[in-house]
Protein backbone atom coordinates (compact mmCIF):
# COMPACT_ATOMS: atom_id res chain seq x y z
CA UNK A 1 0.00 0.00 0.00
CA UNK A 2 1.40 3.36 -0.99
CA UNK A 3 2.55 5.44 1.92
CA UNK A 4 0.65 8.64 2.37
CA UNK A 5 2.93 11.65 2.16
CA UNK A 6 2.60 14.02 5.08
CA UNK A 7 2.67 17.69 4.16
CA UNK A 8 5.50 19.61 5.72
CA UNK A 9 4.44 22.01 8.44
CA UNK A 10 4.51 25.60 7.23
CA UNK A 11 7.51 27.60 8.36
CA UNK A 12 6.68 30.26 10.95
CA UNK A 13 6.52 33.73 9.50
CA UNK A 14 9.72 35.67 9.98
CA UNK A 15 9.06 39.28 11.02
CA UNK A 16 10.31 41.86 8.55
CA UNK A 17 13.77 42.98 9.55
CA UNK A 18 14.42 40.13 11.98
CA UNK A 19 17.77 39.53 10.27
CA UNK A 20 18.82 43.20 10.59
CA UNK A 21 21.03 44.09 13.51
CA UNK A 22 19.35 45.87 16.44
CA UNK A 23 15.89 45.58 14.92
CA UNK A 24 13.88 46.28 18.07
CA UNK A 25 15.91 49.41 18.75
CA UNK A 26 15.43 50.52 15.15
CA UNK A 27 11.66 50.14 15.39
CA UNK A 28 11.47 52.23 18.56
CA UNK A 29 13.61 55.01 17.16
CA UNK A 30 11.64 55.09 13.90
CA UNK A 31 8.39 55.40 15.87
CA UNK A 32 9.81 58.40 17.75
CA UNK A 33 10.58 60.15 14.47
CA UNK A 34 7.09 59.49 13.12
CA UNK A 35 5.34 60.73 16.26
CA UNK A 36 7.50 63.85 16.44
CA UNK A 37 6.36 64.68 12.92
CA UNK A 38 2.76 63.96 13.92
CA UNK A 39 3.01 66.51 16.74
CA UNK A 40 4.68 69.06 14.43
CA UNK A 41 7.84 69.05 16.53
CA UNK A 42 10.07 68.44 13.52
CA UNK A 43 12.01 70.92 11.40
CA UNK A 44 11.65 69.67 7.83
CA UNK A 45 14.69 67.52 7.04
CA UNK A 46 16.76 68.93 9.90
CA UNK A 47 17.16 67.73 13.51
CA UNK A 48 18.25 64.31 14.66
CA UNK A 49 17.85 61.47 17.16
CA UNK A 50 20.34 58.78 18.13
CA UNK A 51 20.32 55.57 20.17
CA UNK A 52 23.35 53.72 21.53
CA UNK A 53 23.34 49.97 20.89
CA UNK A 54 26.56 48.70 22.52
CA UNK A 55 27.64 48.72 26.18
CA UNK A 56 29.93 51.76 26.05
CA UNK A 57 27.47 53.70 23.89
CA UNK A 58 29.83 54.41 21.00
CA UNK A 59 27.89 52.48 18.34
CA UNK A 60 24.63 54.19 17.67
CA UNK A 61 21.67 54.45 15.34
CA UNK A 62 20.78 57.79 13.76
CA UNK A 63 18.50 59.16 11.05
CA UNK A 64 19.79 59.26 7.47
CA UNK A 65 20.91 62.60 6.08
CA UNK A 66 18.19 65.01 4.92
CA UNK A 67 15.30 62.56 5.27
CA UNK A 68 11.95 63.88 6.47
CA UNK A 69 10.81 62.45 9.79
CA UNK A 70 7.54 61.31 8.16
CA UNK A 71 9.47 58.90 5.89
CA UNK A 72 11.99 57.41 8.31
CA UNK A 73 11.77 53.64 8.67
CA UNK A 74 13.53 51.16 10.94
CA UNK A 75 15.49 49.70 8.03
CA UNK A 76 16.99 52.96 6.78
CA UNK A 77 18.46 54.18 10.06
CA UNK A 78 22.24 54.52 10.00
CA UNK A 79 24.45 52.42 12.29
CA UNK A 80 27.51 54.52 13.15
CA UNK A 81 30.69 54.24 15.23
CA UNK A 82 31.53 57.36 17.23
CA UNK A 83 35.23 56.47 17.03
CA UNK A 84 35.35 56.22 13.23
CA UNK A 85 37.07 59.39 11.95
CA UNK A 86 36.19 58.53 8.33
CA UNK A 87 32.41 58.53 8.84
CA UNK A 88 31.72 61.77 6.98
CA UNK A 89 33.75 60.57 3.99
CA UNK A 90 31.71 57.40 3.48
CA UNK A 91 28.99 57.09 0.80
CA UNK A 92 26.06 56.97 3.26
CA UNK A 93 27.39 59.70 5.54
CA UNK A 94 25.12 61.37 8.12
CA UNK A 95 24.43 65.08 8.34
CA UNK A 96 27.69 66.73 9.52
CA UNK A 97 26.02 68.61 12.37
CA UNK A 98 24.18 65.47 13.49
CA UNK A 99 27.51 63.63 13.51
CA UNK A 100 29.26 66.45 15.36
CA UNK A 101 26.65 66.58 18.11
CA UNK A 102 25.69 62.92 18.55
CA UNK A 103 29.07 61.27 18.01
CA UNK A 104 30.56 63.65 20.58
CA UNK A 105 27.74 62.93 23.01
CA UNK A 106 28.09 59.16 22.71
CA UNK A 107 31.85 59.36 23.13
CA UNK A 108 31.80 61.70 26.12
CA UNK A 109 28.61 60.66 27.95
CA UNK A 110 28.04 56.89 27.99
CA UNK A 111 24.99 57.41 30.22
CA UNK A 112 23.28 59.22 27.32
CA UNK A 113 21.93 56.09 25.67
CA UNK A 114 19.38 57.99 23.61
CA UNK A 115 19.54 61.63 22.49
CA UNK A 116 16.92 63.75 20.74
CA UNK A 117 17.67 67.17 19.31
CA UNK A 118 14.79 69.27 18.02
CA UNK A 119 13.80 72.88 17.47
CA UNK A 120 10.38 72.39 19.06
CA UNK A 121 8.23 75.56 18.99
CA UNK A 122 7.88 76.43 22.67
CA UNK A 123 11.22 75.10 23.89
CA UNK A 124 12.91 77.13 21.14
CA UNK A 125 11.05 80.24 22.30
CA UNK A 126 12.40 79.49 25.77
CA UNK A 127 15.90 79.12 24.29
CA UNK A 128 15.50 82.54 22.69
CA UNK A 129 14.83 84.40 25.94
CA UNK A 130 17.60 86.20 27.84
CA UNK A 131 16.50 84.14 30.86
CA UNK A 132 15.94 80.60 29.55
CA UNK A 133 15.11 79.03 32.90
CA UNK A 134 11.91 77.00 33.18
CA UNK A 135 10.40 77.83 36.59
CA UNK A 136 8.30 75.15 38.34
CA UNK A 137 4.86 76.70 37.81
CA UNK A 138 2.98 73.41 37.28
CA UNK A 139 3.48 69.68 37.63
CA UNK A 140 5.02 69.29 34.17
CA UNK A 141 7.61 72.02 34.69
CA UNK A 142 8.35 70.74 38.21
CA UNK A 143 9.26 67.41 36.58
CA UNK A 144 12.44 69.09 35.32
CA UNK A 145 13.45 70.89 38.49
CA UNK A 146 17.24 70.79 38.89
CA UNK A 147 17.56 68.56 35.82
CA UNK A 148 18.13 71.18 33.10
CA UNK A 149 21.32 72.85 31.92
CA UNK A 150 21.23 76.07 29.92
CA UNK A 151 23.83 76.58 27.22
CA UNK A 152 24.34 80.32 26.83
CA UNK A 153 27.45 80.04 24.65
CA UNK A 154 25.99 79.21 21.24
CA UNK A 155 28.86 79.03 18.76
CA UNK A 156 27.21 78.27 15.44
CA UNK A 157 26.32 74.97 13.77
CA UNK A 158 27.14 71.88 15.83
CA UNK A 159 30.10 70.58 13.89
CA UNK A 160 32.54 68.46 15.89
CA UNK A 161 34.14 71.16 18.06
CA UNK A 162 30.79 72.76 18.91
CA UNK A 163 29.21 69.32 19.37
CA UNK A 164 31.89 68.30 21.86
CA UNK A 165 31.39 71.53 23.81
CA UNK A 166 27.65 70.88 24.02
CA UNK A 167 28.17 67.24 25.03
CA UNK A 168 30.44 68.27 27.90
CA UNK A 169 27.49 70.08 29.51
CA UNK A 170 25.90 66.69 30.27
CA UNK A 171 28.74 65.66 32.59
CA UNK A 172 26.33 65.53 35.55
CA UNK A 173 24.24 62.34 35.07
CA UNK A 174 21.28 64.06 36.74
CA UNK A 175 21.05 66.52 33.84
CA UNK A 176 18.61 65.20 31.26
CA UNK A 177 17.69 68.32 29.25
CA UNK A 178 19.80 71.04 27.68
CA UNK A 179 18.17 74.28 26.61
CA UNK A 180 20.48 75.25 23.77
CA UNK A 181 20.45 79.03 23.88
CA UNK A 182 19.59 80.60 20.49
CA UNK A 183 19.13 77.10 19.10
CA UNK A 184 16.69 74.51 20.47
CA UNK A 185 16.65 71.60 22.85
CA UNK A 186 18.64 68.41 23.45
CA UNK A 187 17.14 65.66 25.61
CA UNK A 188 18.84 62.46 26.77
CA UNK A 189 17.67 59.28 28.47
CA UNK A 190 18.25 55.58 28.98
CA UNK A 191 15.82 54.45 26.28
CA UNK A 192 13.79 55.79 23.38
CA UNK A 193 10.62 55.65 25.48
CA UNK A 194 12.15 57.58 28.39
CA UNK A 195 13.77 60.18 26.16
CA UNK A 196 10.71 60.79 24.00
CA UNK A 197 8.47 61.03 27.07
CA UNK A 198 10.86 63.59 28.55
CA UNK A 199 10.98 65.55 25.31
CA UNK A 200 7.19 65.57 25.06
CA UNK A 201 6.64 66.82 28.59
CA UNK A 202 9.37 69.44 28.39
CA UNK A 203 7.71 70.91 25.31
CA UNK A 204 4.35 70.85 27.10
CA UNK A 205 5.88 72.56 30.14
CA UNK A 206 7.52 75.20 27.95
CA UNK A 207 4.20 75.81 26.22
CA UNK A 208 2.42 76.37 29.55
CA UNK A 209 5.16 78.72 30.71
CA UNK A 210 5.20 80.81 27.51
CA UNK A 211 1.40 81.06 27.54
CA UNK A 212 1.46 82.06 31.21
CA UNK A 213 3.96 84.83 30.43
CA UNK A 214 1.63 86.11 27.73
CA UNK A 215 -1.06 86.87 30.30
CA UNK A 216 1.19 89.47 31.91
CA UNK A 217 0.00 88.24 35.30
CA UNK A 218 2.20 87.20 38.24
CA UNK A 219 3.32 83.55 38.12
CA UNK A 220 2.52 81.09 40.91
CA UNK A 221 5.95 79.44 41.32
CA UNK A 222 6.31 76.32 43.46
CA UNK A 223 8.75 76.35 46.35
CA UNK A 224 12.06 74.54 45.90
CA UNK A 225 11.19 71.71 48.29
CA UNK A 226 7.87 70.95 46.62
CA UNK A 227 9.39 71.19 43.13
CA UNK A 228 12.25 68.84 44.07
CA UNK A 229 9.87 66.33 45.65
CA UNK A 230 7.60 66.42 42.60
CA UNK A 231 10.53 65.84 40.24
CA UNK A 232 11.69 62.87 42.30
CA UNK A 233 8.18 61.41 42.48
CA UNK A 234 7.69 61.65 38.72
CA UNK A 235 11.13 60.12 38.09
CA UNK A 236 10.09 57.11 40.20
CA UNK A 237 6.57 56.84 38.77
CA UNK A 238 6.24 53.23 37.53
CA UNK A 239 6.09 52.55 33.82
CA UNK A 240 4.59 55.80 32.58
CA UNK A 241 7.15 56.47 29.84
CA UNK A 242 7.00 52.88 28.56
CA UNK A 243 3.20 52.89 28.49
CA UNK A 244 3.12 56.27 26.73
CA UNK A 245 5.46 55.03 24.01
CA UNK A 246 3.71 51.66 23.69
CA UNK A 247 0.46 53.50 23.02
CA UNK A 248 2.15 55.62 20.35
CA UNK A 249 3.38 52.49 18.55
CA UNK A 250 -0.05 50.87 18.87
CA UNK A 251 -1.66 53.87 17.16
CA UNK A 252 0.91 53.80 14.35
CA UNK A 253 0.41 50.04 13.92
CA UNK A 254 -3.38 50.37 13.82
CA UNK A 255 -3.06 53.02 11.12
CA UNK A 256 -0.85 50.76 8.98
CA UNK A 257 2.25 52.95 9.25
CA UNK A 258 5.39 51.57 7.60
CA UNK A 259 7.72 52.88 10.34
CA UNK A 260 8.61 49.31 11.37
CA UNK A 261 9.61 48.27 7.83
Amino acid sequence: MARRLQAAAPSPAVPFGANIEFWRERVDLAAAFRWSERLNLHEGVANHFSLAVNPDGTRFLMNPNQTHFARIRASNLLLLDAHNPDTLGEPDAPDPTAWGLHASLHRICPHARCAMHLHTPYATVLASLADSRLPPIDQNSAMFYDRVVIDDSYGGLAFEEEGARCASLFADPKTSVMVMGNHGILVIGESVAETFNRLYYFERAAMTYIMALQTGRELRVLGNDVAARTADEIARYPGQADRHFSEIKSILDREGSDYAN
